[in-house]
Order: structure tokens, then sequence, then C-alpha cells
């Protein structure tokens, strides 16, 4: 089997490479020439251009991008949707919109073109490990992907899923993003906790290393704060800035939309955007209040 990927970047590339070894054939496109001419030397077929990726692969065919969600995501799917033919197949392996995703799933429909949202997990570390797969898409067409999938995913048989119809793999994804947020909150208030008692002088590589063991919170999340800490338990150069992603956003507003409580992932969202707060305007005013009513100390800024 061979399939086009279209966008090369640290998960679109790995994603290449995966695949090559599993003998899936690639023909890969990307912006940068020096990208597709060191993946071509492990094995993809280059391609100068989006049409010249399409034009050399077989029928039905299988295009899968993995660009950056929004207009760059959309243009690529309308720009596809004038090359290919009824029985070809597009894939979306970013963190699209679901709701963009049943969208476009429907305009592709119209022409005869299948689409599969594919929510894509694993990180950097999914060219060895293998990508959690959570894929939306028509029977037929989870059909004739299976085999690419079987190949990303850590084993034939396990981590991936068609979870159901187009727009449901993104979903998924989506919710998976947002307990990623809680999970990655409560271990940073945890170790903010520790951290802070200094009487106990407590070594926190130590502990993170020690509940990787047979711990009820052991987790990949813990095995990489393990790993960071060990390098370096201060983390003195690192800025408390954290981004937070579109899905992160997503699973919030969802869960207002259908009323259904989720403190913990809203709050871990809020607690990002507090991070990302530098000028602190909230807080401010909160001391001026203070003071106003209650004579309290503020503290001025030097």
């Amino acid at each position: 089997m061979k399939i086009a990927m279209i966008g090369l970047g640290k998960m679109g590339g790995n994603m290449a490479r995966r695949l090559l070894r599993g003998g899936i054939g690639v023909v890969g496109f990307d912006r940068s020439k020096e990208v597709v001419d060191s993946l071509a030397g492990e094995g993809m077929i280059a391609a100068d251009s989006v049409e010249d990726a399409v034009s050399k692969l077989d029928s039905p065919k299988v295009v899968w991008i993995m660009l950056p969600s929004g207009e760059i995501t959309e243009n690529q799917i309308s720009g596809l949707s004038g090359l290919l033919s009824a029985g070809d197949i597009v894939i979306d392996g970013g963190n699209s919109n679901y709701r963009e995703s049943m969208r476009r799933g429907a305009m592709l429909a119209e022409k005869g073109i299948g689409f599969m949202d594919a929510g894509t997990s694993g990180g950097v570390w999914g060219l060895e490990n293998g990508y959690c797969m959570m894929v939306g898409a028509e029977p037929q067409v989870a059909s004739i992907v299976e085999p690419v999938l079987k190949v990303l995913a850590p084993s034939r048989d396990a981590g991936w899923a068609h979870v159901g119809p187009v727009g449901s793999g993104h979903f998924v994804k989506m919710v998976h993003n947002g307990i990623e947020y809680g999970m990655m909150q409560a271990f940073a208030e945890g170790f903010s906790i520790m951290e802070a008692k200094k009487e106990f002088d407590l070594d926190l590589a130590q502990i993170s290393e020690l509940w990787r063991h047979s711990s009820v919170v052991r987790s990949w999340l813990l095995d990489l704060a393990a790993e960071g800490l060990k390098a370096d338990s201060r983390l003195e150069n690192i800025a408390p800035y954290v981004s937070d992603s579109g899905e992160g956003r997503w699973t919030v507003v969802e869960s207002v939309e259908l009323g259904v409580a989720a403190p913990v992932l809203s709050l871990a969202l809020q607690m990002r955007f507090q991070s990302q707060d530098a000028e602190g305007y909230g807080f401010r005013l909160l001391s001026m209040m203070r003071n106003a009513f209650g004579g309290h100390a503020m503290k001025e800024k030097n």
C-alpha cells in the first residue's frame, strides 16, 4: 500500500518514517525541501508539490495531511477536493475541531471522496512507541485505511480504533487532551506543595522516580516529569508560562454546551490562562481592593 503524507514536521515526518519501516510506501511533500530530501534518503518518495504527490499515487488514492488546524488545513482539504476523484480518501491527522471535520467530510462526500478524521496522540515519542489513533470515518473508508493504522499504532491489535462516524475521531481526541490538562495540573500542584515544604528538604526527582513504580498515580506523564526533574529539579531555567491548545478550550466549551460538569478540566485550562498573564492586572486589582477595605499592605512593583 502507498499513501501521500502532506506536512512532514515533527509528527508528520516521524509518522512517515514509521510507515516506511512498516512496509507502507509513502510519497511525501513539505514546504521545506531539506526535510523532503532527508526523508527521501530514508526511502520516502519525494514530491515537489501536493499535485505531484497525488499524481504518484495509485487509486484509490489516500492522502494524509499533518498540518496546523484552521485555515491551513481548510485550504489544503479544499485544494485536494479538486485533485482527487470519487473513491479517493483524505485523512486529517491534525488537531482540527471535530465540527470542522464533520463539515469537511460532508463537503468531500458530495464528490464521492472519503474522509477520515484521525485524532493522533504520541507526540515526538510516537516513532518508536507508536501512535494512539482515534479515527472517525465511514466503515468502508476505515477498512481501506486500516493497514496504515495498524503500522502507526503501538501494535496491530492495540492503540488504534475506529470510534465512530466522521467527526468522532477528533471529538475523542479533543476530550483526551482536556483530560491531559487536568492530569498535568494535578501533578504540577502536588509537586508545588512538596517543593514549598522546605523543612523536609524533599528530593522531588527521587519522589517522582519512586512514584513510577507500582503507585496509583504512575503514568507516562509521571515518567516524563521524572526524567525532567532528574536533569533539573529546580527548573530555574524554565519560564512559568504554559501555552494552551485549541482542544483544551474546545473540551471546556463542549462541557458547557452539553451541560456536563467538568470543574477539573475547566480549572486546569484557567490555570494555563493565568500563567500567560504577564501583566497580572487582576491580581493587582485584588491587592488594591484588600488595601482599600482592610488596610492590608500592598507590595509595590520594583
